[in-house]
């Protein structure tokens, strides 16, 4: 990269550059893209994302209700959370040299693969699993790094201002779609066939699932590579007064903090105040279908125009939603904790990615320099979720009062708010 650079152009002036210069740099294809709508390669990379999600809705939910049950151990679980956060973070940083200077897709696919690896280490392992805690973090973080870090490179690649937003709603609610009946069905499975014969079963369907990814992933171009690879980008740019990504990059850790901490703690919790899978999965069926139709709606009205204030109420909301679990903590709180995230998230999630995006393409130089700038974007997250998870493991490991808990909850789960006012100033960008 250049030493001498253009400065970065201020918030205002993203909303009438940004398309105009994604257009020229971002797209490393050189495909045409029609103003706010998605082409092929989107629609064939949001099935890879939904074939992912269903993967890891019919098993992801239960992995830690797994370990629960070999040994019920809260400091536990949230280690094995913080060795995948930490294995994830050093994998996008150094896989990010791989995906700008090599294969992107082989990037993507092994991801896949190597989720797949982490459910055939969990069946091969069973009830022992429990004592390899480190090797399978360590192999899902490298799984999450490898998959998230290639597909938000070509995200950004087959979508601009116009159509992210759209994207961006679409990805929700497929995730949401993925976590309506398969948590379910995967609950429903265990209850019936017994632990041993259901979670071998759930685990399994996952696996074949992952190798259906794999082969869809190949629909996707190749797509070009240039540049090298620049190892310090973050260093420098942090360094440089009035650059936005000195509010953005705390902005995300803020976000991460909360990330990092209810991605487990919530499945777990049901789990615990019902002793049932089952539960678990309606649980799990009843929020996602409310996330669908919140993403839904939103991501067909939600204008660039309203991101701010749209953040603002999901941020709020997503706080307040926290506070019946004081009044006591059973599955009636815990699903109007759940309703309440899943109704107002999409709120806060796709005005804040959708303006991170838009940075990263804001001219010329920053949308050359994606690959960097979207593992300075995931760095930011690991690290709120290893401060997130790491604060967790601290209070866990000297009490585990209701109280106490509840607090750690609250406190955690504001942190979005303080994303919110570091980067108010980016989502409503004005036409200059």
């Amino acid at each position: 990269m250049s030493e001498t650079r253009q400065p970065f152009p201020s918030w205002h002036l993203l909303g009438s550059q940004a398309h105009s210069i994604e257009t020229r740099h971002g797209h490393a294809d050189g495909a045409k893209h029609h103003k706010g709508k998605l082409d092929s390669q989107s629609i064939i990379l949001l099935l890879v994302h939904g074939l992912f999600s269903i993967a890891n809705a019919l098993s992801g939910t239960f992995v830690n209700v797994y370990i629960w049950k070999a040994k019920s151990d809260f400091a536990l679980i949230g280690w094995f959370a913080l060795i995948q956060q930490l294995t994830m973070a050093i994998t996008f940083w150094v896989a990010g040299k791989w995906v700008k200077e090599h294969n992107k897709m082989n990037s993507l696919r092994a991801g896949i693969a190597l989720s797949a690896v982490f459910y055939l280490m969990v069946l091969w392992l069973g009830q022992g699993a429990v004592t390899y805690i480190w090797l399978l973090g360590i192999v899902q973080g490298m799984a999450s790094g490898c998959f998230w870090l290639a597909f938000n490179v070509v995200y950004f690649e087959v979508t601009d201002p116009d159509n992210r937003d759209q994207f961006n709603g679409w990805a929700g609610i497929i995730g949401s779609s993925s976590g309506i009946l398969t948590p379910w069905l995967s609950g429903y499975f265990i209850a019936k066939m017994g632990d041993s014969g259901g979670y071998r079963f759930i685990f399994s369907l996952s696996l074949v699932i992952f190798f259906v990814g794999v082969i869809v992933s190949f629909f996707l171009k190749k797509r070009k590579v240039s540049g090298t690879y620049y190892w310090i980008q973050a260093i420098k740019d942090l360094r440089r007064k009035n650059n936005p990504w000195r509010l953005v990059v705390p902005a995300l850790s803020a976000q991460g903090i909360r990330e990092g901490v209810f991605g487990f703690i919530i499945g777990l919790l049901v789990y615990i105040a019902t002793k049932k899978e089952l539960q678990l999965g309606n649980f799990t069926l009843i929020t996602s279908a409310v996330a669908f139709v919140s993403f839904l709606l939103l991501g067909r009205w939600l204008k660039r125009r309203y991101r701010g204030p749209a953040m603002l109420l999901g941020t709020v909301m997503m706080s307040a939603v926290i506070l019946p679990l004081f009044w006591k903590l059973n599955y009636f709180t815990l699903l109007i904790f759940g309703i309440g995230t899943a109704l107002f998230m999409p709120l806060y999630t796709i005005p804040m990615t959708s303006s991170v995006f838009d940075l990263i393409g804001g001219n010329a130089e920053t949308a050359q320099a994606r690959v960097e700038y979207i593992v300075l974007r995931e760095l930011a997250l690991c690290g709120g979720r290893v401060v997130g998870t790491l604060v967790f493991i601290i209070v866990v490991s000297q009490t585990t009062s209701p109280f106490i808990m509840n607090i750690l909850l609250l406190c955690i789960g504001s942190a979005p708010i303080a994303t919110w006012i570091l980067m108010r100033g980016c989502l409503a960008p004005r036409k200059g």
